[in-house]
């Protein structure tokens, strides 16, 4: 707590990325609490969150934010679309569902209590996955022409979607390793640089 405070009074830094999870010991929560607002370019402050739920959040969560700028970059529609995420983690899954809500999108955000997942999912036009388990999301579930964006990353270079699969059925796809992961990235940067431009 005492080394964020210290970069949040730092005038050379300007922006933070705690990387998690954190060894134990630590409130994970309250350490992504203590980050500055204006230096919360990972999105991961509940503030951030709120205001990118409300649709003005200056920098949103960056795996999020990656997602809706493949789309954009390949002006895959959003609006008017049912949107299925499988994931509600507080810097994915809970985030891009929001974002996609605010884009006009019809969301529904699945976990591992959700019942006839395979169901949800085959009425999805755009379906995100960001659960954590290697080829979860089978091509039998992907409705013919859905967009498929694979948020997911496990071990052995391996993401959440049976990409060969779904390739067959999908519109679009994203590829893991290569896909969401390194726009993720480039998204931190721009709004860490986006964060530095506003002080000076």
């Amino acid at each position: 707590m005492a080394a964020i405070q210290s970069l949040n009074e730092d005038e050379g830094v300007h922006g933070i990325l705690l990387q998690h999870p954190v060894p134990p010991q630590i409130d994970e929560r309250a350490a992504f609490e203590a980050i500055a607002i204006e230096k919360d370019v990972d999105g991961v402050t509940s503030l951030g969150f709120g205001q990118t739920s409300l649709g003005f959040g200056t920098y949103p969560s960056c795996t999020p934010a990656a997602i809706l700028e493949i789309m954009d970059y390949y002006k895959l529609p959003i609006e008017g679309k049912h949107a299925v995420v499988i994931g509600r983690s507080p810097i994915l899954g809970k985030p891009v569902s929001m974002m996609l809500l605010n884009r006009n999108a019809t969301v529904t955000t699945c976990h591992s209590y959700t019942e006839n997942l395979e169901e949800i999912v085959k009425g999805a036009d755009i379906v995100v996955a960001a659960v954590g388990k290697p080829n979860f999301v089978k091509g039998s579930w992907i409705k013919e022409g859905a967009m498929v964006l694979d948020a997911g990353y496990n071990k052995g270079n391996v993401g959440d979607v049976d990409y060969e699969e779904c390739l067959k059925r999908a519109e679009a796809i994203t590829p893991v390793p290569g896909g969401v992961g390194p726009v993720t990235i480039s998204m931190l940067l721009k709004q860490t640089v986006e964060a530095a431009e506003k002080l000076i």
